[in-house]
């Protein structure tokens, strides 16, 4: 029998089993092979041992994704411009298609020609610089070149880490090749042209266009754009004003770059290092003018609350989040309040001396910088900073934070020192920071920064939207808010809270309250405790009306007396002024609240009772627009009829009160009909040329420490005080109608100089009866002069049922009704007695009551 045939193999498995018989024989005979095969697999366990430590806390690749670089908060004004930012690092993102080609093509040529083609590492580049700092290490040298490309630069600044070590270069070359094989060039690119540190502060292309050129990337000329690409070595080193040369070296190696890479052509490149720098003075590139330095740094408070500092606390952070912040500042109001509050406190303390202000820097240093760090605002725009640089006999060379330098004459700085020890001039040594003020050419005379302080700020009625904001003269170096830090007496200014209770408890504005002297019992161990008037006078019984205009203090403590003080500090805590004891003496203000709490509570009166919370921010976004936090947030309560796309059939959608009621309106409103008495014809008739509705009330403490003035329109409602921060008397002369109303007054004149008057609007119910303004009593026949404040007939606010009635002689009938007493009255009532009986006339038919008017309210 045949032997059957067995298959034979494929050739190249027979060639792939003689290998491997030729590859074992070979281990197994030669030595070295096997230390070479065991050391390779060493060599690559190392790598992966490395690898996996130096690449532990790397960001991963979703991280690489998601990265956003920091970005300033920007503050808006009511009116969407700017008015401030928050920054630490000053960026402005753009997307990569934003960035014209030129600028990216003379970045690529000085930082990295090969980066669209490479995979993350220049590797002859890194060997260069590995040789360089191995030389550089051995012979002591200084810091080895940089081998890094562009996307190790944005390792670099993701990793935050500019340790001078291998470490740090081996991490970043792993976060370079994960960033390669998770972005794009593109989207590299945008990191790196975004990210960048360009010196001025300035991170990224487009901040630092601004802050060398004053000029949006897509407006830079090519040798703008070449000497922006030399920047990310060593701002600090191609300083356009202390090393122009090496600048402009460097900027024309760049071009000479640019045009071998062939991006532009010889001609483009001679023309363009032909070009000067052209850059701009460092800080003068300000796009929008900063205003209302208290006012946004009250809302930095509150934002640093809500959100964080930096982008550890979260993103949208005050200094990475990028938000977009839209307050309630109106700028006009805002730079009118500044101005006024700083000429009030300049105005009181003019006369009082030259104040040195402690600071003063190293003239034989940078005095420059040093001056510029110094903790010390200006306040007013045309007075500046300044450090003495030499004194002569009889004139002072002064240097600025720019750079440039005056003349101080000895004549222009005659003001005695306060406290004694001579003049200002007799003072002044070399290196001590002054303030001066510009008179002429390059001459300057000295000023003094005012030791009083104060606050002012301004309201809107309708909203509690703060408009306005000023806590001292100037927030640099001293932002202690006064406007609402300061706790200080507000002296009668409290008196409507006062009033108000009276008027909500039955009293009337023509109620007769006694002004004569008033002592109240306080124990066996204190005694009588007797009030006074501020000029220690007594006028005798007058109407309520009356004691508020003339800011009566034993009218008021009887008030207070009468209604009940429980019911006085009830009031001052629903209105958020303060939570006080039932002492008679709060009636009088000797309680302390802030500015900002006494102006909410008169805006509330304002606004017929209903409650009011002081807000500085409207809205914030986020960096994308969208809306994180609304102040008025109605809509969300709506149930989406507030945005609906369409009509749903129903009735138009009506957005619930922004307010609740918490004070009677009809006694609010005539609180506020009685403070305009005191405009018209009381203690702050500085006011009245001001021409339009206004309502307000004066206040002085004893001291008088403080001064104070709080009113306004039915639509914005300011207040203002001054006052030491230690407080001690400012002098016998001050008082509110004097120093704190002038203010508001000038602030009043730019602020409503295009604003319409408005009237004040009565609630339902009210009811305008004449009545005569000294006695209080029901006027008929005669209305009142409205061009003469100090008119005998003048309209009254009554709730309904309250207003004086007609009055009787005694056993009269129909024919001895008599109206109340009036002036022409008066005079009849002088008259011979003979008169009286004179035959009666024939009595007429009874007028009956107009039904319409008893059951309206309405004019009387």
């Amino acid at each position: 029998m045949d032997a059957v045939a067995t298959p034979s193999s494929p050739a190249w498995l027979d060639r792939h089993h003689r290998a491997a018989d030729r590859l074992r024989t070979a281990w197994a005979e030669r030595k070295w092979l096997r230390i070479a095969g065991w050391g390779v697999l060493g060599l690559y366990g190392l790598f992966i041992l490395v690898w996996l430590f130096f690449a532990a806390g790397l960001p991963s690749s979703e991280k690489l994704l998601a990265y956003q670089p920091p970005l300033p908060t920007s503050i808006r004004g009511y009116d969407g411009q700017p008015v401030g930012t928050f920054a630490r690092e000053r960026r402005v993102e753009l997307a990569y298609d934003e960035y014209p080609p030129m600028v990216v093509e003379a970045f690529i040529s000085a930082e990295d020609k090969t980066f669209f083609t490479h995979g993350g590492i220049d590797y002859p580049g890194l060997v260069g610089a590995v040789g360089d700092f191995a030389l550089k290490k051995a012979t002591g040298g200084a810091r080895a070149r940089g081998g890094s490309t562009i996307t190790q630069q944005v390792a670099k600044a993701l990793l935050q880490d500019s340790s001078y070590n291998v470490t740090r270069k081996i991490r970043e070359a792993i976060l370079a090749f994960r960033l390669e094989n998770v972005l794009t060039k593109q989207q590299i690119l945008e990191l790196y042209l975004n990210q960048i540190f360009l010196g001025r502060n300035a991170y990224g292309v487009q901040a630092a266009a601004r802050a060398y050129f004053d000029k949006d990337v897509a407006d830079l000329t090519l040798p703008e754009a070449a000497y922006l690409a030399v920047l990310p070595k060593a701002p600090s080193n191609y300083d356009p004003v202390r090393a122009t040369e090496k600048a402009l070296a460097r900027r024309n190696y760049v071009l000479r770059e640019m045009a071998n890479n062939g991006y532009i052509t010889p001609a483009q490149r001679d023309a363009a290092a032909a070009t000067p720098l052209g850059t701009i003075r460092y800080g003068s590139n300000a796009k929008f003018r900063e205003v209302g330095g208290y006012f946004t740094e009250e809302v930095r408070r509150e934002l640093l609350k809500k959100y964080g500092e930096d982008a550890k606390a979260g993103p949208n952070s005050v200094y990475a989040g990028g938000l977009w912040v839209r307050t309630s500042m109106n700028p006009v109001m805002q730079d009118a309040a500044a101005e006024a509050l700083r000429e009030g406190l300049a105005r009181f303390d003019g006369g009082r001396g030259w104040r040195d202000t402690g600071l003063s820097v190293d003239i034989a240093g940078d005095w420059r910088a040093a001056l510029d760090r110094a903790p010390l605002g200006t306040g007013f725009p045309d007075w500046r900073k300044a450090v003495v640089l030499d004194k002569g006999a009889f004139s002072a060379r002064i240097g600025f934070t720019d750079g440039s330098s005056g003349d101080l004459p000895a004549g222009n700085a005659v003001m005695p020192k306060r406290g004694g020890g001579g003049s200002a001039w007799s003072n002044l040594r070399e290196g001590m920071v002054i303030i001066v003020k510009n008179v002429g050419g390059s001459t300057y005379a000295i000023r003094s920064i005012p030791e009083i302080g104060g606050g002012f700020i301004a309201e809107e009625v309708r909203t509690g939207r703060v408009l306005a904001m000023q806590g001292g003269f100037d927030n640099i170096g001293a932002s202690y808010n006064r406007a609402t830090q300061a706790l200080r007496q507000p002296g009668s200014t409290f008196k409507p809270i006062v009033y108000y209770t009276a008027f909500a408890n039955g009293m009337t504005p023509a109620s007769i309250i006694d002004d004569a002297p008033f002592c109240v019992w306080q124990g066996a161990g204190l005694g009588n405790k007797c009030f006074k008037n501020f000029d220690a006078g007594y006028a005798g019984p007058k109407t309520l009306r009356w004691g508020v205009e003339q800011s009566r203090n034993l009218m008021t403590l009887r008030a207070a007396s009468q209604t009940g003080m429980a019911k006085v500090t009830d009031t001052a805590r629903r209105l958020g002024v303060g939570d006080y004891p039932n002492y008679l003496s709060i009636s009088l203000g000797a309680g302390e609240t802030t500015v900002m709490k006494l102006t909410n509570a008169y805006a509330i009166l304002a606004n017929h009772g209903r409650a009011l919370t002081p807000t500085l921010i409207d809205y914030v976004q986020d960096r994308d627009g969208k809306v994180i936090f609304r102040t008025d947030n109605r809509c969300a309560v709506m149930e989406g009829r507030c945005n609906a796309p369409d009509w749903d059939g129903g009735a138009m959608p009506r957005p619930p009160s922004r307010s609740r009621q918490i004070l009677d309106p009809q006694a609010a409103f005539q609180m506020v009909h009685v403070m305009t008495g005191v405009i018209e014809r009381g203690t702050a008739t500085v006011l009245r040329d001001l021409n339009r509705p206004l309502f307000g009330k004066t206040g002085t403490t004893n001291g008088p420490t403080n001064v104070w003035f709080i009113g306004g329109t039915p639509d914005v409602v300011a207040g203002t005080y001054l006052g030491y921060d230690q407080p001690r008397s400012m002098g016998g002369a001050a008082q509110g109608g004097r120093i704190a109303a002038p203010i508001f007054k000038q602030w009043a004149q730019t602020a409503f100089k295009d604003v319409p008057p408005t009237p004040f609007v009565a609630p339902d119910g009210i009811r305008m009866v004449r009545i005569d303004r000294v006695t209080g009593r029901r006027v008929f026949g005669t209305f009142p002069v409205r061009e003469d404040p100090k008119s005998a007939v003048i309209w009254e606010a009554f709730k309904p049922e309250t207003e004086p009635r007609r009055t009787y002689r005694p056993g009269g009938g129909a024919d001895t009704q008599l109206a109340a007493d009036t002036p022409q009255q008066r005079a009849r009532a002088a008259a011979p007695k003979a008169r009286a009986t004179a035959a009666p006339k024939p009595q007429a038919p009874k007028p009956q009551p107009d039904d319409f008017l008893a059951k309206q309210g309405g004019i009387y």
